[in-house]
């Protein structure tokens, strides 16, 4: 059995000595030492490099980062734009909702009235023959006819406030993207 390249680098773990032996026979050689010399150099130009990027890897992360807290200060500010645009539309939605539902609640005391008025008629009459009778029973009609277009007339200022709060919505939308 022979002795391996394994065996050889066992021994001198082993043996300080020999190691040591080996290394100035190595060093003595001149084609070694400047072979080593020459691997040395190569190494501390890799770190010489190496500091070299590192200190423009910092650089441009400091750039990175103060174009970073630029970008945010940005949409910071733009976002506040917006922000300030947009809470002056849902003002003007609010006054356009209060007026609507101004118009809305005339409109319904105006019908009140207009009910009550003809409740008043209608109580006056109670005591008539059929042909007053017949008159009540076509007032009664027109009271659930005017009902009903009241409900009808609530359902349309609902739905329109709705479309009108859905449009202005949109419109802030669309101006929001780029």
């Amino acid at each position: 059995m022979g002795l391996t390249a394994e065996d050889v680098v066992r021994l001198f773990e082993v043996d300080a000595r020999a190691r040591k032996r080996l290394a100035e026979l190595l060093v003595s050689e001149p084609d070694i030492r400047l072979a080593m010399i020459n691997a040395i150099l190569r190494d501390v130009a890799t770190k010489s490099d190496l500091e070299r990027v590192e200190n423009g890897l910092r650089s441009e992360i400091k750039s990175l980062e103060k174009s970073f807290r630029e970008s945010i200060e940005s949409l910071r500010h733009e976002f506040l734009e917006h922000r300030k645009e947009f809470m002056g539309h849902i003002e003007n939605v609010n006054r356009s909702i209060e007026s609507l539902r101004s118009e809305v609640f005339n409109n319904i005391n105006e019908l009140r009235r207009d009910i009550s008025e003809l409740r008043d008629r209608v109580s006056k009459l109670e005591g008539a023959y059929t042909e007053l009778t017949k008159r009540i029973d076509d007032l009664d009609k027109r009271i659930d006819a005017l009902d009903k277009r009241m409900d009808y007339i609530t359902k349309i200022s609902w739905i329109l406030t709705g479309s009108v709060i859905a449009t202005l919505i949109a419109n802030i939308i669309l101006r929001a993207i780029p």
